[in-house]
């Protein structure tokens, strides 16, 4: 089973080696057909605190890390 890669902003860098990073998608409304935008943030580890608020980041599906931190970062 292949694991899911997203790519967002990050909004918050302010726990140590936590990002939390927004992921924004887009979809069709399956009756109105009308486009709707939706976002949702994840918890990622980033083990070197090395992004800051506003980079674009990609983060992979990984084991729980804690109670919400199941992603890690890849890059940048």
């Amino acid at each position: 089973m292949s694991k899911r890669v997203l790519e967002g902003f990050v909004v918050s860098n302010k726990n140590n080696k936590t990002i939390v990073v927004e992921v924004k998608r887009k979809f069709r409304h399956p009756f109105y057909g009308k486009v709707i935008s939706r976002s949702k943030k994840y918890h990622a580890h980033d083990e070197k605190n090395k992004f800051k608020k506003g980079d674009m980041v990609r983060i992979i599906e990984t084991r729980p890390i804690s109670k919400l931190k199941t992603w890690e970062v890849i890059d940048k």
